[in-house]
């Protein structure tokens, strides 16, 4: 198969905002070109990208996994969809035992069973650690266990079921999984390399945290009781970001296989796919603190680049960081990009790589000619779907 590679670079203005804290509760940080820089980490965008595939309807819930350590329970709610006489402690324990013949280990939470009332029934085992599986997975998981609910031990004991337990939980991802892939320590055969390669957002310029001294009145307060109900602090920074990812559209279709569902071709699927991703990665934002501060904001440009020699990440144009003594960054962000772009592609770029360009707002104009423009996200993605179908299409 052809190694094709989508770059997705953006410039974003947030406002003060917290969108992703440390430890302390402070924004996340970074020194780049010997100055300190706001970051969003990639854990975060991905999050809020996976995120936006659900509550956006990009793609279909059977496209999609699920994250979590109560894969028990999930199991379970499905054996009890396919044989409604299975209800209860009976679907627990067919799930837990078809999960653990994957390979995954499962226990019941001590937290959980301490706080279980005397004469309830046992908290639900669940996974000792986040499992991440396609919604085609759990049903496979689901129906092995029906078909064995005679008695599930002895039919889990045979090699060749439980063989299939393991096949189940490798095959058939979901979008999600090849996009991001998936890593258990304890089966490393059922691991999935990751399509996407996202980025540590950083500030193109210098930031320093700042920090937001703040209180809370009691309304019950009658006028002789003064002061605060409440006093505290929330540390916040604002910056123009550079965001990039990087899609191995190649590692994409080979993890997805023939496609999701059996009446389409494989670049039908890896189409959609590719499409959800570069919407959610561009319209997504991650919503720590977003109560306390409301930093809805949009990318003010745009650049996608499809490739097959490999991945090129624009953040060395701010290395020297972005300085703002007429008052804003992303002017000069879209110069530093307009010079930049050209230069690293005439050294190592792929000639005639194609390009797109969304952008919004003049201060973006210098960006105009760096690749074909869009006029709406929706025409960006729907062209780079249709590259992409027509790259995998080409022999290799």
């Amino acid at each position: 198969m052809n190694r094709i590679f989508l770059d997705v670079h953006a410039l974003q203005t947030v406002p003060p905002s917290n969108l992703n804290r440390d430890d302390t509760g402070a924004p996340k940080s970074a020194v780049y070109g010997g100055v300190p820089r706001a970051r969003v980490s990639s854990q975060a965008w991905k999050r809020a990208t996976r995120t936006y595939f659900r509550d956006e309807q990009l793609l279909d819930p059977s496209e999609l996994g699920v994250r979590t350590k109560k894969i028990v329970e999930a199991v379970a709610g499905r054996i009890t969809a396919l044989d409604p006489s299975v209800q209860d402690e009976a679907a627990l324990q067919l799930a837990d035992e078809a999960v653990k013949a994957a390979g995954l280990k499962t226990e019941v939470p001590k937290r959980k069973a301490d706080q279980a009332k005397e004469g309830e029934p046992a908290p639900a085992p669940e996974a000792k650690y986040l499992v991440f599986l396609s919604s085609r997975q759990l049903d496979g998981l689901a129906r092995l266990a029906v078909e064995g609910a005679a008695d599930i031990t002895a039919f889990l004991k045979d090699k060749k079921n439980k063989d299939r337990a393991k096949e189940i939980a490798d095959t058939r991802h979901s979008v999600d999984i090849a996009l991001f892939g998936r890593m258990v320590a304890d089966v490393a055969d059922i691991n999935v390399d990751a399509a996407v390669q996202v980025a540590h957002a950083i500030s193109v310029h210098r930031v320093e945290n700042e920090s937001d001294y703040y209180t809370a009145v009691d309304d019950e307060n009658t006028d002789e009781e003064t002061g605060a109900g409440m006093i505290g602090t929330v540390d916040f920074n604002s910056a123009t970001l550079y965001r990039y990812a990087a899609l191995g559209v190649h590692q994409l279709a080979a993890t997805l296989g023939q496609g999701l569902r059996e009446d389409e071709p494989l670049t039908e699927p890896v189409r959609r796919a590719v499409e959800a991703f570069v919407h959610a990665f561009i319209a997504s934002l991650p919503t720590g603190k977003i109560n306390t501060f409301g930093h809805h904001t949009l990318p003010d440009a745009v650049i996608v680049t499809l490739r097959t020699t490999r991945p090129v990440s624009f953040v060395s144009a701010f290395e020297e960081p972005v300085r703002a003594e007429q008052g804003g960054h992303v002017r000069q962000a879209a110069e530093r990009l307009a010079a930049y772009i050209p230069d690293i592609e005439r050294a190592y770029g792929e000639k005639g790589a194609p390009t797109w360009v969304l952008r919004v707002g003049s201060n973006t104009t210098p960006l105009a000619g760096i690749g074909t423009e869009a006029g709406r996200l929706e025409e960006l993605v729907a062209a780079v779907g249709k590259a992409v179908a027509e790259r995998l299409e080409k022999p290799a």
